[in-house]
């Protein structure tokens, strides 16, 4: 078993006590760490960090607005992933990744050797995860995500709800972040709680008095004011603030929600097998969003243990529902085999616009880079695998690429052809979203946008949110 310490953070939100009782039921953990009222946020990860961790094998980080419903304790005692961003049940954002955070050691270790990055607006609106970025870079390792059954922002003072959103704005001013508060903000428009009245004012207020351009200094200065102006603005809108929370609301709550949201009633591995730049990416998220957690192109030892020896035994397969990308492309008939419930997810896309993002995605990416750590040194063997494995080549080759991707597309539907309810061919590129995913995986279809990750659609559809009628 893992040894497992508790960060819990909390500055006296409404779920506070309640938050803490159920991360404690929930992840047993062996060593708590309890940072209180402790402000501006980046000396509490500073103290995080910088807190002795020899004795542990991960730290879950929980903030005190995060009412953990599911036991974690087995997938912790399984876990071998460097970073685990956890998927949780929005408020009002639906389902995305915040809140809860489960960091290996020798990630933790390595943020603490980082000096605070100085006039850098990524620290100043996510300290933590501006750190755990630069760790995992140094040491040549990625994150991925996995979804528990976590209320985030549920049942929360009104004054930290206005908090909360001005800040949202202010980290919300890149285009995929823009277009999907964007898209929140037509949802709360459309509603009379009293809560998403307030996010809608703070929001307004951030875009008012710190616009795009505002320094990182001025961000600073503003940011540590942030719960005393929102106890100040309700007081100006008339809005009276809510009573104590009980656990008995939360249990009523809580219940709504498993009625609403039900969990996956049967337990099959899904393997993605478009190649990459086919939309990878953003069918990743979306399992995700509707409880399918798969990992996106592992870089680790274990995985490449897998695919040299040929076994396709991957450890992480005990925590994790699947693989996404050309980890797994060329090898659906083995784990076909071995996974026989198994669905298969094809992504395709138009060809010449393919080609055109291959070109783009492999320029300056050398398989044959100088590795400045061990976790770098692995995913430059990955790499080079699996471009052999799949495209037969180190180097992009238009010719050779438009071969490479009719044969898969053609291969796969052969494979499938007479096995209805095994494959669904998606192109997500294309615009295609909840519909055919949630029914071929009979999921209930999500109340919030498709995450669409690349460039040109991402702008297209940020463009098409700004119409309510659209």
């Amino acid at each position: 078993m893992a040894k497992v310490a508790l960060v819990f953070r909390t500055i006296g939100e409404r779920t506070s006590d309640m938050a803490l009782e159920l991360a404690r039921e929930h992840i047993r953990p062996d060593e708590e760490l309890i940072l209180e009222n402790c402000r501006p946020f980046t000396e509490t990860v500073q103290r995080m960090v910088h807190h002795d961790w020899s004795n542990v094998d991960y730290i879950v980080a929980v903030d005190a607005d995060s009412l953990i419903l599911e036991d974690m304790r087995p997938f912790l005692d399984v876990c071998d992933r460097p970073y685990v961003d956890c998927y949780v049940y929005d408020r009002f954002r639906g389902r995305l990744h915040c809140g809860v955070h489960i960091t290996r050691r020798d990630i933790m270790e390595q943020m603490a050797q980082i000096p605070p990055p100085e006039d850098d607006e990524a620290y100043v609106l996510r300290p933590e995860s501006r750190l755990r970025k630069l760790a995992l870079n140094h040491l040549g390792e990625l994150k991925c995500f996995k979804g528990f059954r976590i209320l985030h922002d549920h049942m929360q003072w009104l004054r930290d709800i206005w908090a909360k959103y001005a800040l949202r704005e202010l980290r919300s001013r890149t285009p995929e972040q823009r277009r999907k508060l964007d898209a929140a903000m037509i949802r709360w428009a459309e509603s009379d709680l009293i809560e998403m009245r307030v996010a809608i004012e703070a929001v307004k207020w951030a875009q008012r008095e710190l616009p795009e351009g505002t320094s990182p200094r001025e961000l600073s200065d503003a940011i540590a004011q942030l719960p005393d102006l929102g106890a100040k603005h309700l007081a100006e809108l008339g809005i009276e603030e809510r009573p104590a929370l009980t656990r008995a609301e939360i249990d009523a709550y809580a219940q709504q929600h498993r009625e609403r949201w039900p969990a996956r009633e049967e337990a099959y591995k899904v393997f993605c097998l478009g190649l990459s730049r086919t939309g990878t990416r953003s069918l990743t998220a979306a399992l995700h969003t509707v409880g399918v957690d798969v990992v996106h192109y592992p870089v680790d030892a274990d995985t490449f243990r897998a695919l040299e020896t040929g076994k396709l035994d991957f450890e992480f397969l005990k925590a994790f529902d699947g693989i996404s990308d050309i980890t797994v492309s060329p090898y659906y008939p083995q784990l076909d085999a071995m996974y026989p419930n198994a669905k298969f997810i094809l992504t395709t896309r138009e060809e010449e616009t393919w080609l055109r993002s291959c070109k783009n995605h492999w320029s300056g990416r050398d398989p044959f880079e100088k590795a400045p750590s061990k976790g770098r040194a692995i995913h430059m063997k990955i790499r080079r695998f699996l471009r052999a494995a799949t495209y037969g080549t180190y180097r992009y080759h238009p010719e050779r690429f438009r071969w490479v991707y009719r044969n898969h597309v053609e291969a796969v539907r052969r494979y499938f052809a007479d096995r209805p309810g095994k494959l669904l061919e998606i192109d997500i590129v294309g615009g295609a979203g909840w519909g055919p995913l949630c029914e071929f995986l009979d999921r209930p279809i999500p109340d919030q946008p498709f995450p669409h990750k690349g460039g040109a659609l991402t702008a297209r559809l940020r463009a098409e949110v700004d119409d309510p009628d659209d």
